[in-house]
């Protein structure tokens, strides 16, 4: 009598086996998705303290710990050793610097978790060009949902509080972190940008070109000026690396669609012409929030030079600011709208990296921290021409890393949207440095 062979039940629902393998493949970046997915979860009332997008990065770096112990080889080469680890230099310093072991310990956690030890996770998790496509489309997601949010807030009036209306697109970030959406939306603009460009396959290109348009919607109400410029510069570098003609013609239809919006049938109404009128003539009749923002530059240089190599220390600034500002600046920011109660706001920051950088940490932590983002995206560009099939990838990760920097100019790190900053170095590492893991080549 023959043996009646049996059946293996199914591990797995019938409906989800085909899903098994992309999950298997995908499963070492999967952690990084996670993050991207958590920053759209709503802000804490204050819109500070830890955020589970904080908590899911440090599990994304253990990560990235365990699978490199696994693979007993050297996970980074030499130069991209120095390059991520040149931070760690001006950091270190400015922290034995602080004024207490608390601001010491605090200021050195999150320096070290957004310039070094997640960019770090990201280039060893990022094992080729698929891994970076789901990263780079989850943020294009991430922005869909907050842009969708944000332009729900101004149609209805829940929006942020913005001259008397509370009309300004802040998604899930909440008044307390007014760029928060304005830097998902423009990091969603940016990534699709470079997809549109360069995609190997044509209903990718137009997918990520659909996106990229609907974003600008959002992007617009976010009433950011800095993030407006700073998605400007990047997308236009990234017009310029792929095509001059395509980039004449692109800026020429954007200006058109703009005339026409703004000016003809006034999208946006008085609030968002006269934000966009702003921008030129800041040095005429500026208002009280560039003119804070003058007073705090003028603050940060004057720390600089008190201390000019290693500045006055890791989370210093709010108390050395009062001795240097003049009495152009105000109290603080009025928040409120989205769902919060009004709240005074006080100004804690220079709103600029770099200046935040050379007043807390001198020369040094400019050179070794901003140096090491310069040296990334010489790289990344320079590697741009021999991109092949990754073309795309490496056209968004270019472009979000030089809106990184741009943006730098007019905002600083704070608030939950701070880990984009790391998720942009990460990619931007990932392209710009030789990669030692043995997995799938680029």
């Amino acid at each position: 009598m023959s043996a009646v062979p049996a059946v293996p039940s199914p591990a797995v629902p019938p409906a989800l086996a085909p899903l098994l393998p992309a999950l298997r493949r995908a499963a070492p970046v999967l952690p990084v998705v996670a993050v991207v997915a958590l920053l759209g979860l709503p802000a804490g009332p204050d819109g500070g303290g830890a955020t589970p997008a904080d908590a899911a990065s440090g599990l994304v770096v253990l990560w990235a710990v365990v699978r490199t112990v696994r693979q007993a080889s050297r996970p980074l080469t030499r130069t991209a050793a120095v390059l991520l680890g040149l931070p760690v230099v001006g950091i270190a310093v400015a922290a034995a610097g602080a004024a207490g072991p608390g601001d010491a310990l605090a200021g050195l956690a999150r320096y070290l978790q957004v310039f070094v030890l997640v960019p770090v996770a990201v280039l060893l998790l990022l094992r080729d060009r698929r891994d970076a496509r789901l990263v780079l489309w989850s943020l294009v997601a991430l922005a869909l949902g907050q842009g969708a949010l944000g332009v729900h807030q101004y149609l209805t009036g829940t929006g942020a509080s913005y001259q008397g209306a509370d009309i300004r697109a802040v998604g899930t970030f909440g008044p307390q972190d007014v760029m928060g959406m304005a830097a998902v939306v423009a990091f969603g603009v940016v990534t699709a940008t470079g997809l549109a460009l360069a995609a190997p396959a044509r209903r990718q290109r137009v997918v990520a070109a659909g996106c990229a348009l609907l974003l600008l919607v959002p992007l617009a109400l976010s009433f950011s000026r800095g993030a407006w410029i700073a998605t400007a510069v990047a997308c236009g570098a990234q017009l310029l690396l792929t095509s001059v003609r395509r980039a004449a013609a692109v800026c020429a239809a954007a200006l058109a669609a703009a005339v026409v919006l703004v000016g003809g049938l006034g999208v946006g109404a008085t609030a968002l012409q006269e934000r966009l009128t702003s921008i030129v003539r800041v040095a005429d009749a500026p208002d009280q929030s560039v003119v804070d923002r003058y007073t705090l530059w003028a603050a940060a240089t004057g720390m600089w030079r008190e201390h000019p190599v290693t500045g006055v220390g890791l989370k210093a600034f709010p108390a050395y600011r009062d001795g240097h500002a003049s009495l152009a600046l105000s109290s603080g920011s009025d928040t409120g709208g989205a769902g919060r109660a009004f709240r005074r706001q006080p100004l804690l920051s220079p709103h600029n990296m770099y200046l935040l950088l050379l007043s807390e940490q001198g020369l040094l932590g400019l050179l070794t921290v901003a140096g090491s983002w310069l040296a990334l995206l010489v790289r990344a560009l320079r590697r741009l021409p021999r991109a092949g099939r990754a073309r795309d990838c490496a056209t968004a990760a270019c472009g979000l890393l030089l809106w990184q920097l741009v943006d730098f100019a007019y905002a600083d790190i704070g608030g939950p949207s701070t880990i984009l900053t790391s998720l942009a170095l990460g990619l931007a590492a990932w392209w710009a440095l030789p990669h030692a893991s043995p997995e799938t080549p680029r």
